[in-house]
């Protein structure tokens, strides 16, 4: 009884830390929408925002891998 009890824990806590992937993806968007804004507002500005651009979406999927990383411990990890 006790080993599914805690199966069960792994795989909702699994399923919790799956969610941060659906929440870096909606970062994502939230990043390059801002980016395309702004730059549609001032393009002449958007050159030098590409590299901010670039940096915030890399922190926005490492948050994710992340979050994918976990889940997958949680799973199979003994």
């Amino acid at each position: 009884m006790e080993g599914e009890i805690a199966n069960m824990g792994q795989f909702i806590g699994a399923g919790l830390a799956g969610l941060g992937c659906g929440v870096s993806a909606l970062g994502i968007g939230n990043v390059a929408g801002n980016f395309l804004s702004g730059a549609l507002r001032n393009p002449s500005a958007a050159a030098g925002q590409t590299a901010t651009l670039f940096i915030g979406i890399a922190f926005a999927e490492a948050l994710g891998i992340f979050s994918f990383l976990v889940a997958l411990l949680l799973m199979f990890a003994v």
